[in-house]
């Protein structure tokens, strides 16, 4: 039998103490209620709330190794995100785990434009050790999310072993969707 992939979330928020419901974590009990797929969901508010999450996960949970995909649900730019009006580059994020988040694929949502450069991608899955970094060329307006493709591409990577078959079978089947966010995955050979 093969084993469930979890998913761990990170979203990014203005306020960490304010106990909202988000699109996220609704998309993210729908993807448990229709596929069977486990998740955690975390909020940060700062790069040390996002950097403590993380290493509660890589530190403390004897079940890391279930987490396959960790989902950053963040705003940035091309090679940083932003928390607490601060950008921090994927060059700093890879420094702060390096080596600890082998054969993990870390998939951001589109509020984020995934834009690297080959260098970039390799420099930040050399370090990481992570098997793909993926998300979106596109960041659209707020009321356009990459939630519902998001999904997909979850749904089908608990299915599929290989991350670049799944995303073959993404363009194939949702053509359009890919396409229109543009999405992307750097990924270790």
């Amino acid at each position: 039998m093969e084993e469930e992939k979890f998913i761990y979330c990170l979203e990014a928020v203005s306020d960490v103490d304010e106990n909202i419901q988000t699109a996220v974590q609704t998309s993210l009990e729908e993807l448990a209620m229709q596929f069977g797929i486990a998740s955690i969901h975390k909020t940060c508010d700062t790069i040390e709330g996002f950097e403590e999450s993380l290493g509660a996960l890589v530190y403390d949970d004897h079940h890391f190794k279930d987490y396959e995909i960790i989902y950053l649900v963040m705003p940035g730019q091309h090679n940083s995100i932003c928390l607490h009006d601060y950008f921090y580059s994927l060059e700093e994020i890879a420094e702060l785990f390096e080596g600890k988040l082998k054969g993990k694929i870390i998939h951001f949502a589109n509020l984020k434009i995934l834009d690297l450069t080959s260098e970039e991608a390799q420099f930040f899955l050399d370090v990481t050790g992570a098997k793909a970094i993926s998300g979106y060329g596109l960041a659209l307006p707020a009321k356009v999310k990459s939630t519902a493709l998001d999904k997909v591409f979850f749904s089908l990577y608990q299915e599929e072993e290989d991350v670049i078959e799944v995303v073959e079978l993404m363009h194939q089947k949702w053509y359009t969707a890919c396409k229109a966010l543009d999405f992307r995955l750097y990924y270790t050979a």
